[in-house]
């Protein structure tokens, strides 16, 4: 028999990045997929089965997982996907593999979910990347920096322009596989008890802001905090701070920031696109049967698909309401936007240059950024430019 040669070890990692990319947008279009293969492993036997092997769902394990999410449970846009996640997960395996979520303070504090997913504290958790920017800068790329992609951009860097590889390799460091796990589409740029007129207004400023975009506003005079979703009215309220972003109409509705800060400005150039992660723990995520891992991939892909469309659908009827109640819209100034952009190119070469995991990432990054503006500024941002006239 002639032995075939086998590829070089490089391309052989080419070709398993490749199939797992194939593979996880596969299993997103179908949850026939799961179904699959749930009633092969875990529902009763097919009409082919042999007789001695019985059915599957008495063989397959009961697996119980903790999930710690960054998120309150009120906000059921954010929050929600973790609660669909287990739903789905349960339904697909009859119940035998079942995940547990807890909402921010439960059983971690919002800021430290990483951390408790890494230790094995949790099996998984539900968070903003960038929140762990102190950790590993480059994090961030894996929800969102400043003047970045949109949601489509963004996931379609993930999943299928090389991003994902990318930042597995980094979470590996923290012993964490990460996956998609919603966007919020583009954000506001957040609430402001006195109207920003310029630059120089943003001096002294105590604003809620995490991330790089947090450090942008730092470099440009603010004084920032990075509070968790449930604390930040309280502290707006009290005036400990003098603005906050959060996501846009839907929750910052349902946080009352309108109650005491009535200036809303657009846009949120910090989180364009901002996606969220399912953060595995790599040891729980290896212990798995095969056909669980399925279903989980299956399920964190809907999850991730999912809180895109509430907000879709449910940020114009909110802004509506936010109006009526007296919310004042107001678009930054373009030279806050020109000293934002500059400042944080700046930044992120700055980063680039120190670092060179994060010089990787970032020119990788910024190809695929630059390719897929110019396909955007083609079609979908002319038609939305025209859409202001009607």
């Amino acid at each position: 028999m002639v032995q075939r040669s086998q590829p070089p070890q490089a391309e052989q990692k080419k070709i398993k990045a490749k199939n797992g990319r194939r593979d996880f947008l596969w299993k997103a279009a179908s949850g026939l997929t799961a179904a699959a293969l749930v009633t092969h492993g875990c529902g009763s036997s097919s009409p082919n089965s042999h007789a001695n092997e019985g059915p599957a769902v008495h063989t397959s394990p009961k697996v119980m997982w903790r999930l710690a999410s960054s998120f309150p449970r009120a906000l059921d846009t954010i929050y929600g996907v973790s609660d669909t996640l287990a739903k789905r997960v349960s339904e697909l395996t009859n119940g035998q593999f079942t995940i547990r979520p807890y909402p921010q303070g439960e059983l971690v504090p919002a800021m430290e979910v990483l951390d408790a997913v890494q230790q094995g504290t949790v099996q998984m958790g539900h968070t903003a990347s960038y929140y762990y920017k102190g950790k590993n800068p480059v994090l961030a790329f894996d929800c969102a920096v400043p003047f970045g992609l949109t949601a489509r951009q963004q996931n379609a860097w993930l999943v299928e322009g090389g991003g994902l590889e990318l930042m597995r390799d980094v979470f590996a460091d923290f012993n964490i596989v990460n996956y998609p796990g919603g966007n919020t589409g583009m954000q506001m740029g957040g609430w402001f008890r006195r109207e920003l007129n310029n630059v120089a207004d943003i001096n002294g400023l105590k604003m809620r802001i995490p991330g790089l975009g947090g450090e942008v506003m730092s470099r440009m005079g603010a004084t920032v905090q990075v509070l968790a979703g449930g604390d930040i009215f309280p502290a707006l309220e009290r005036g400990a701070i003098d603005a906050t972003e959060w996501v846009g109409p839907y929750d910052d509705e349902k946080l009352g920031f309108y109650k005491v800060a009535k200036y809303y400005y657009y846009p949120g150039w910090w989180e364009p696109g901002p996606s969220l992660s399912f953060m595995v723990n790599q040891n729980a995520l290896a212990k798995l049967p095969a056909h669980y891992r399925a279903v989980l991939e299956v399920a964190m892909a809907e999850a991730n698909h999912e809180m895109l469309i509430n907000y879709d659908a449910k940020n114009p009827p909110a802004l509506r309401r936010l109006l009526e109640a007296g919310a004042e819209l107001r678009p930054f100034a373009e030279d806050i936007m020109n000293l934002a952009r500059k400042t944080s190119v700046d930044l992120m070469e700055e980063l680039a240059g120190k670092d060179a995991v994060y010089r990787k990432v970032y020119d990788q990054w910024s190809a695929f950024r630059n390719d897929s503006y110019r396909w955007f500024n083609t079609a979908e941002n002319e038609y939305a430019a025209y859409t202001r006239k009607m």
